[in-house]
């Protein structure tokens, strides 16, 4: 089973925010999940971002792999360090 950590839309038609999930990659992106981590808002300026730094550690260290815009947000919050090109 390949663990992610991707966003899961919520909100109001054309008002969406989003929770920071970790699920299977096989789930469907608003079914089932296994854990919330935190949330983002978009729609503020500038856009919200609420992560449990100590839950998303341990999940990364457990081998979960965030999908781009995961990782951008994970990186913006602290989680994770960003890479130097």
């Amino acid at each position: 089973m390949a663990v992610k950590i991707r966003l899961t839309r919520m909100g109001d038609k054309k008002s969406p925010f989003y929770r920071v999930i970790v699920a299977d990659s096989r789930a469907p992106r608003d079914g089932k999940f296994i854990d919330i981590i935190g949330t983002y808002n978009p729609l503020t300026d500038p856009a919200t971002i609420n992560i449990d730094n100590e839950k998303a550690t341990k999940w990364l260290k457990n081998g979960a792999t965030p999908t781009d815009t995961a990782r951008q947000i994970l990186v913006k919050s602290g989680v994770i360090e960003k890479k130097s090109k």
